[in-house]
């Protein structure tokens, strides 16, 4: 009896591990996750990049040009002892060097506008290494931020949604029509559905490091606060307040360090929300805490002068909402559109305007045959033969 009841428990365990493990694999495999989430993603920090170097283009050549006190010579040094390389060092020259930050902009740009995506995610993480590496002593946590982002963001396909890409394959589609797709030979489709794997395997995982990477961040922060003795006594926020360094606004420092008890119901509630973060993410209760922590970096933006690093980690924060949430909001905002175009009302849009490009196989990236969205309905459909996105 005993030895039956064992192997019963054993073949019930194994197939609970085996459904588990099927259904990863399924995940991982099947379709890529979080698709407006990755485009959000692009386009933050594409245009939080393209911000902060024109706001640093009257100063270019004291942070990372010829003209700097770190000069090419001692950063050159550097880059033989750390390994690491910038494309600023292949040249002393000024002419170069401006040649270079126009390439940043323009890379910036075309990545924030989704064209051409792969490649140039590419060069926008080589740029954003290389400006990096140049002024090392100057960057803080928001520059480490952009720079873990800009590499991770190579491997996904955040050029899939509200991208320059995304609308020439939904033209594309759009021209094709409902004409039969040529026939190919079982050695091409099987070698193409092997590479639409590969690239949904390496986009849902580049997806998870970056949830994982602002997991790490919010709970590592969390921990070395606990540790302290001005985060346990309440004090530390009233001490960074009065710090010169970090008051832009001396005034409104001076006035929000007056009142001391939120100040120490601000500080206890910061620590709770970043040891707590990656423990809330897989319910509900994680839109309240991403909503406190929202205004947390805005806080922090105001009150402490570090805009590039709330807005990094504003972007990051993204990871965690699911696409219905983005798709709901981009509907929102087209009924706010038409309700504001001089009051009238807007006709439905015809169905060729209403399709996206479907997947032909498991995580295809390239798929053309069109599939119609419908407008109404609480959740926007997803391509043909899959389920609806679920967020990273």
């Amino acid at each position: 009896m005993r030895s039956d009841a064992r192997g019963t428990t054993s073949t019930v365990a194994h197939r609970w591990l085996a459904d588990r493990v099927t259904a990863v694999w399924d995940l991982v495999t099947g379709r890529p996750v979080s698709l407006y989430a990755a485009s959000v993603l692009r386009i933050g920090y594409g245009l939080l990049y393209l911000v902060f170097l024109l706001r640093e283009f009257p100063h270019r050549n004291e942070i990372w040009g010829p003209g700097s006190p770190w000069t090419p010579a001692l950063a050159q040094e550097l880059f033989e002892q750390t390994g690491w390389n910038s494309i600023l060092g292949l040249s002393d020259s000024r002419a170069y060097f401006e040649c270079c930050y126009g390439l940043a902009l323009l890379a910036s740009a075309l990545f924030t506008l989704g064209w051409r995506t792969r490649a140039v995610s590419v060069l926008f993480a080589v740029v954003v290494a290389s400006f990096h590496g140049r002024a090392i002593f100057m960057t803080d946590g928001g520059d480490n931020l952009v720079l873990l982002m800009a590499l991770y963001l190579v491997l996904t396909g955040c050029g899939r949604r509200w991208s320059l890409d995304a609308r020439r394959i939904r033209r594309k589609a759009q021209g094709k029509g409902s004409a039969p797709a040529p026939r190919s030979s079982p050695t091409v489709r099987e070698l193409h559905d092997a590479r639409t794997t590969l690239v949904t395997v390496v986009h849902n995982c580049g997806m998870f490091v970056i949830a994982a990477q602002v997991c790490f961040l919010y709970g590592s922060a969390g921990l070395y606060k606990v540790q302290g003795a001005s985060w346990g006594g309440g004090t530390a926020l009233h001490y960074a307040l009065n710090l010169e360094l970090f008051r832009p606004w001396p005034a409104l420092s001076q006035f929000v360090a007056e009142y001391t008890l939120l100040v120490a119901v601000a500080g206890y509630l910061t620590v709770l929300l970043q040891v707590a973060f990656p423990f809330v993410l897989f319910g509900r209760l994680k839109y309240p805490v991403l909503t406190l922590l929202l205004g947390m970096h805005i806080g922090i933006a105001l009150l402490m002068g570090l805009p590039l690093f709330s807005g990094a980690m504003i972007i990051a924060d993204a990871v965690f909402l699911p696409d219905r949430f983005y798709v709901s909001v981009s509907r929102l905002c087209r009924r706010a559109a038409r309700r504001s175009d001089g009051g009238r009302p807007a006709s439905a849009p015809p169905a060729e305007r209403r399709t996206v490009p479907a997947q032909s196989g498991p995580g295809a990236f390239d798929s053309t045959s069109p599939v119609a969205v419908p407008t109404g309905g609480r959740q926007r459909s997803e391509p043909s033969g899959q389920p609806p996105t679920r967020p990273c």
